[in-house]
């Protein structure tokens, strides 16, 4: 069983994305979750990506950002940053994975999309590592 984290700037775009869709595809004994790295994040998750997510059948709209603690960050066994720099805190023992993805924040649907799709590909990859039985 693994515990994800996925952590960006506001907990409004790509962390939003990346545990949505951890979620959909992830067998039961894997859980995740999403922070932002500010100490106030927005209060919703961006409009554009929320339009995104629906096209995939994933409803977005009611999810509010919170942000990254330190109890968080321990209970992870994996912490995906994206964007958030030198804030996410360092925990000894956590695995920490780095995706550099495009912050999806007042772009048009068209990018918003790429980097949906991006993310979706990530996401597959990782619980393909998470998933795979040892040899």
């Amino acid at each position: 069983m693994s515990h994800i984290l996925f952590v960006c700037l506001h907990n409004a775009g790509r962390s939003q994305m990346s545990q949505a869709l951890f979620e959909r595809d992830a067998p039961d004994e894997h859980t995740a979750a999403s922070a932002g790295s500010v100490a106030d994040p927005d209060g919703w998750v961006h409009p554009e990506v929320v339009a995104a997510m629906r096209e995939l059948d994933i409803d977005l709209s009611t999810r509010r950002p919170q942000p990254l603690t330190r109890h968080l960050a321990e209970r992870a066994d994996l912490v995906v940053t994206m964007g958030c720099g030198d804030a996410c805190p360092y925990v000894p023992g956590v695995r920490y994975l780095d995706w550099d993805l495009p912050d999806p924040e007042g772009q048009g649907i068209e990018a918003v999309r790429l980097i949906r799709d991006e993310i979706e590909r990530r996401v597959g990859a990782l619980l393909a590592e998470l998933t795979r039985t040892p040899d």
